[in-house]
């Protein structure tokens, strides 16, 4: 075995409600996370040093030193042990999709696999985002990340992710946080018929960061405002990511072909968000 390749895909908060904050300064979260079938690619291979190479439309900017998350989640895995290891960034960074947790993650599963060693029981020590990456199916996120609830009955999703190439740094989003003691999601989340349904009860839950985003990057509002076709646009994460729910594929991708034209400056990409 000289190569695993593991795919890293787009996290996606479908809602984002923060219900308080921990004395270790966690928020308290209770999130519908999704995955998307666009993201990133991780390539590991034998390599008596550990290093990092990079390439991609993302790859400007993104560390290969120690401080990079894919480098310290090999690091949590063996602290000691080589290994060559080719992150392909299609994911803009700081962007409210999870991309540097969820290239973390596929670290842990390719290097597990290709050391022979079972995912780290404590990957939370990498970011929040991490654990809920590591198995990158629907599911209600609760606690600070750590709490995973696997969601069923969720349709696959055609959907157009827009980000104005525009950083938003997450903890500049909480601190921003008018109310920390907000509503939670309904206790039960239902079985849907379809994106319609889907979108219609999401339109009643939140992004709690949204406003705080939005103060930070205004471009956010214009970003919504180019979704506006959509069944259900909102913003991911802490931001700038924004996502639109389409009822077909066609409908999608003919969205994302008419906003990249529109503004061709801006990061689009229609996909699948898979339950």
């Amino acid at each position: 075995m000289t190569k695993i390749n593991d795919f890293a895909p787009a996290k996606i908060n479908l809602t984002l409600h923060v219900l308080g904050q921990r004395p270790d300064g966690y928020h308290l979260l209770d999130s519908l996370v999704v995955f998307a079938d666009f993201g990133d690619r991780i390539e590991v291979s034998p390599n008596s040093e550990l290093a990092l190479s990079v390439d991609g439309p993302f790859a400007d900017g993104v560390p290969t030193g120690e401080e990079n998350l894919v480098l310290k989640a090999a690091r949590l895995l063996d602290p000691v042990r080589g290994a060559s290891i080719h992150l392909h960034k299609e994911l803009p960074s700081a962007a409210g999709i999870g991309g540097g947790s969820s290239d973390a993650a596929a670290t842990l599963r390719a290097l597990g696999e290709m050391w022979g060693m079972p995912l780290p029981g404590n990957a939370m020590t990498l970011g929040a985002d991490v654990p809920m990456c590591l198995d990158p199916k629907a599911a209600r996120i609760s606690g600070a990340g750590e709490g995973r609830m696997p969601v069923e009955g969720l349709p696959a999703m055609p959907a157009v992710l827009v980000n104005p190439r525009v950083g938003v740094p997450t903890p500049a989003a909480f601190k921003g946080l008018a109310t920390k003691n907000n509503a939670p999601m309904p206790d039960v989340i239902p079985d849907f018929a379809d994106v319609i349904a889907a979108a219609d009860w999401l339109a009643g839950q939140r992004n709690d960061l949204s406003a705080p985003a939005r103060e930070i990057a205004p471009v956010i509002e214009d970003v919504l405002a180019v979704l506006d076709d959509a069944l259900l646009a909102r913003m991911s994460g802490s931001g700038a990511t924004c996502f639109g729910l389409y009822p077909d594929t066609e409908t999608a991708q003919q969205a994302a072909l008419r906003i990249a034209a529109k503004r061709p400056d801006w990061w689009v990409a229609p996909v699948t968000l898979n339950p």
